[in-house]
């Protein structure tokens, strides 16, 4: 009887933001998992252990929830004057298959730094000391993305004191710049999917919500903490926790999917796990984090909960803090209403792991709202390094 055996690929373990994921080099992939397709989905899946009904992700790299169950692949960039292109793929925890519908603007932080570890920038452009651009082709959703990545005798400045909410140790900061993150075709603005700021939508069995659906960094459904019965400052054990609430959001995910135009019948929803996303906002209150760190009122400017893959991030999403710091910079918009109303470059909002400050320009050209960048400052660090194993056959 012949032995079945492992074959071993080239991978970092690397944390961005408030997510984790597994790094490849295009070029380290089996052959066969150099092209999109159902070898590298097994591929991905293997990796991180996937599909598992124990949702536990015990024998692979995954860590069981939306924001550890990624892979990563970089290579050098195919496009003019980036450096890189960076293909991200959202696991499934419970069911067979990759999401690749959207970015992830954690990992893109770490992107930005993996770039660098895996020799993909060309050496004349990094500096000894200092910080190197490093232009990020996000391939998944055709977009650029700046990272601005420090550098100290010529390697990754991983260690710092930049502390982030949801990430329990400092490290150095990496600030991003999301070019254009909006959709907007110039024909009609379709960064508005609906072409309204605040729409009705009907989701069968809930009723008629307020709602804003936009398409800035990732699509994302935006409703009022308080028509949908929440205060804002829910933590993860407060929903989680309980399947009738995490299905009245997947229906509200679901209408907002069909509205958007990103479906075109409810069944394609459940193949569509990673867009749109789903969150919900309210004005400032006081609320203890979920580290326990008590967060004051006054130092926000509105609250935001928002759910990954069917349930509530612990942090938030750094493409939904993107639809957030675009959506407050537009007058009218749910989010912005929540915030205060009134034009604003910046917004810093509360999520269950404390606060984020995210900026975006926002301007409105013959009619259409259009937005030029979005910066957020995150962190990135190397895990671990060598090679990942996965039974020979796997792809």
């Amino acid at each position: 009887m012949t032995q079945a055996t492992q074959i071993k690929i080239p991978a970092t373990y690397m944390r961005g933001g408030t997510s984790k994921g597994v790094f490849f080099r295009l070029q380290d992939l089996p052959a066969s998992c150099q092209v999109p397709g159902e070898a590298r989905n097994q591929l991905f899946m293997r990796v991180i252990g996937s599909p598992d009904p124990y949702a536990a992700h015990i024998d692979g790299m995954g860590g069981a929830t939306s924001s550890t169950s990624k892979c990563v692949i970089l290579s050098k960039s195919s496009q003019p004057d980036h450096d890189v292109d960076y293909l991200y793929g959202q696991v499934s925890i419970d069911s067979p298959f990759v999401d690749w519908s959207g970015n992830c603007g954690n990992l893109s932080t770490a992107a930005g730094a993996f770039a660098i570890h895996a020799g993909l920038v060309d050496p004349v452009r990094i500096p000894d000391n200092g910080t190197c651009t490093v232009r990020v082709w996000q391939a998944n959703i055709g977009k650029t993305i700046i990272a601005h990545v420090p550098v100290t005798n010529g390697q990754v400045q991983e260690l710092g004191d930049f502390e982030l909410d949801g990430v329990t140790f400092p490290a150095a900061e990496i600030v991003l710049e999301f070019i254009d993150p909006s959709e907007d075709d110039g024909e009609g603005g379709s960064m508005f999917p609906t072409g309204n700021l605040v729409d009705e939508l009907e989701v069968p069995g809930i009723g008629t919500l307020q709602a804003t659906m936009i398409t800035a960094g990732i699509p994302t459904v935006f409703v009022n903490a308080e028509d949908i019965g929440y205060q804002g400052t829910e933590l993860r054990e407060d929903i989680n926790g309980n399947p009738e609430a995490l299905a009245r959001f997947e229906a509200i995910r679901v209408a907002g999917a069909l509205r958007m135009g990103l479906i075109n019948n409810p069944e394609e929803a459940a193949k569509r796990q990673h867009t749109p996303k789903i969150a919900f906002v309210s004005k400032p209150k006081d609320y203890p984090a979920s580290s326990g760190k008590q967060i004051q009122a006054s130092e926000i400017d509105l609250l935001v909960r928002a759910l990954s893959m069917g349930k509530l991030h612990h942090a938030m999403m750094g493409t939904c803090a993107v639809a957030i710091g675009t959506a407050a910079a537009i007058p009218g918009t749910l989010v912005n209403l929540a915030a205060g109303g009134g034009e604003r470059e910046s917004v810093r909002f509360g999520h269950p792991s404390g606060t984020l400050r995210v900026g975006a320009q926002a301007s409105q050209v013959n009619g259409s709202w259009t937005v030029n960048k979005a910066i957020m400052s995150r962190s990135a660090r190397i895990l671990m390094e060598g090679w990942v194993r996965v039974p020979d056959g796997t792809c």
